[in-house]
């Protein structure tokens, strides 16, 4: 059975030859479906572990990296989903103790959801072999290179949010 490596290296292979766009843009294409599948994996054996679903893992996420307070429309926007399909998701967050929700601004119709420090704690360390990969990963690269595969990375996101948006 072929390593991930090598099927990525089989894939270049079969591209249309050896620099030409449509095989780079080729194996591009393949080694993002190959890292999103093994995240996947990932977030899949964590929502199991707690008896979430994948989307719930995406909330908590969501939750995580917000530069200010989430709330449950700001959290239906992000997934994409129905304000039902949201508020049965931090039901379930909830209930299995990953978030909390505040209402702690003067309006107290507004609603905050806060990831609970112990539930963080965990993901961080269910998480941990993600990160360490990350980082052993980044010692193969210089700091230029490093920040341009960060600005890819970013416009690819960028670029993803409009298809995703224009979609609905």
């Amino acid at each position: 059975m072929a390593t991930a490596n090598q099927r990525g290296q089989h894939a270049h292979e079969r591209g249309t030859g050896a620099g030409s766009e449509e095989s780079d843009l080729h194996v591009l294409a393949a080694q993002l479906r190959r890292m999103n599948g093994e995240i996947n994996r990932l977030v899949q054996s964590f929502a199991g572990t707690h008896g979430l679903h994948a989307t719930d893992v995406q909330a908590l996420a969501a939750i995580l990296d917000a530069q200010e307070p989430m709330t449950p429309g700001r959290l239906r926007e992000h997934l994409g989903l129905t304000s039902g399909a949201v508020t049965a998701c931090v039901d379930r967050l909830e209930r299995a103790g990953h978030v909390r929700r505040v209402r702690e601004s003067p309006d107290r119709r507004v609603v905050h959801l806060h990831y609970v420090p112990d539930a963080r704690a965990a993901a961080r360390t269910y998480f941990r072999p993600l990160a360490e990969a990350a980082a052993v990963t980044c010692t193969r690269f210089d700091e230029a290179e490093l920040a341009v595969v960060v600005r890819f990375m970013a416009a690819m996101n960028e670029d993803l949010r409009h298809v995703r948006s224009d979609e609905r």
